[in-house]
């Protein structure tokens, strides 16, 4: 409880800190647009980031963070397109806000209890919402790929149990699902792990023996001296040197896995 509320302390300074990810996004010469995916009675509001690409590319699902669809999740979307590919990023608090709205129109501390208030199944399908959109657009090659940071990253592990066309699943410092999920898992599970992340580096080892037992891939990396949240933290100007170092060293490496996919 006493984590859970530490943070939703930091997430209204954190949302109003993130001015540097906002001019970066300003600037980008990517085609970007919000649109609404719908599907059973839900309207997911979507943030898609397109690269600049003659050939058609693969579609990355960007799962946020627990402090909602923040400028720095539109802007890591950017950047994946920037990587050449269709980046789909839903917020999954669309409908959920006051008056039926979603991230920005939660009042100060409100948007982390919304989003530990979601249903697992309903977050699975606006996913598999969301994802099938990606994959109709035009501009598509067909592979998909997850990846999701913090409380995504718990999400992306989760997903990966629930569909089975993944090309790859990119967990950045989440938990992992049950065990008897874990049989269900078609794809590559590749983790990224922060060196001062105690929480949530002690997931670890059960993890790499669930998988290990139900034959499937799945390989952690610990950054070390690189604390959770090192994805966003490692981005800010005042950016320590080792979350710096993990956010260039993780992005180096998601980027090879998808072109090696």
């Amino acid at each position: 409880m006493t984590k859970i509320l530490l943070l939703l302390a930091s997430a209204v300074s954190l949302l109003s800190a993130q001015d540097w990810a906002k001019a970066a996004l300003d600037k980008s010469p990517r085609r970007h647009e919000w649109v609404t995916v719908k599907h059973d009675g839900r309207s997911v509001e979507t943030f898609v980031a397109y690269p600049e690409s003659k050939a058609k590319t693969g579609v990355v699902l960007v799962i946020h963070e627990i402090f909602g669809m923040s400028d720095w999740v539109q802007d890591l979307a950017d950047q994946v397109a920037a990587a050449g590919y269709i980046a789909v990023a839903p917020d999954l608090l669309s409908g959920m806000g006051p008056n039926g709205g979603r991230t920005p129109d939660f009042p100060q501390g409100g948007v982390g209890q919304a989003i530990g208030k979601l249903s697992p199944d309903q977050i699975t399908a606006d996913l598999n919402a969301v994802a099938d959109y990606g994959l109709k657009l035009s501009a598509s090659n067909g592979k998909l790929f997850v990846a999701g940071f913090c409380y995504g990253g718990s999400q992306t592990f989760r997903f990966a149990t629930n569909r089975p066309d993944l090309k790859a699943a990119f967990v950045f410092y989440g938990g992992p699902p049950n065990k008897d999920d874990m049989a269900r898992i078609k794809t590559p599970v590749y983790g990224f792990y922060g060196g001062n992340d105690a929480r949530i580096n002690a997931t670890i080892p059960d993890a790499e023996t669930n998988m290990k037992a139900a034959g499937k891939k799945y390989e952690p990396v610990v950054y070390e001296g690189a604390g959770h949240g090192f994805m966003r933290a490692g981005e800010q100007p005042d950016a320590n040197e080792a979350n710096r170092k993990a956010r260039t060293e993780a992005w180096e490496r998601w980027k090879k896995v998808m072109s090696q996919s």
